[in-house]
């Protein structure tokens, strides 16, 4: 392997570990409002909401209840207590009835 890949490669594992590592080192034994806790508890939700919601909107080119669909069944499906495997899979499987049968 040539040996600036690899240099490549350790500068991005070293990249990737400090603002990883970074929080543990200055937080330790520290403890975090209760207020800040629950924003930090909420973010990767708000993050993947923020990643999603885009892709609802544009999953097919000129068909907005494409995205309609898909989200209702897996919002049902979700409220319903089923868990992330099922929910991804009951939705894809209402927008193949749906595409099959509607479109």
């Amino acid at each position: 392997m040539n040996s600036t890949i690899v240099l490549m490669i350790i500068g991005m594992a070293i990249v990737t570990y400090i603002p990883r590592m970074l929080p543990f080192l200055v937080f330790k034994g520290k403890e975090l409002p209760p207020f800040l806790q629950g924003v930090l508890k909420n973010v990767p939700f708000a993050v993947l909401g923020a990643l999603i919601f885009p892709s609802i909107l544009l999953i097919q080119e000129g068909n907005l209840m494409f995205g309609v669909v898909g989200t209702a069944a897996a919002f049902v499906i979700a409220f319903l207590g089923a868990n992330v495997i099922l929910v991804v899979v009951g939705a894809i499987s209402v927008l193949s009835l749906y595409s099959v049968f509607l479109m």
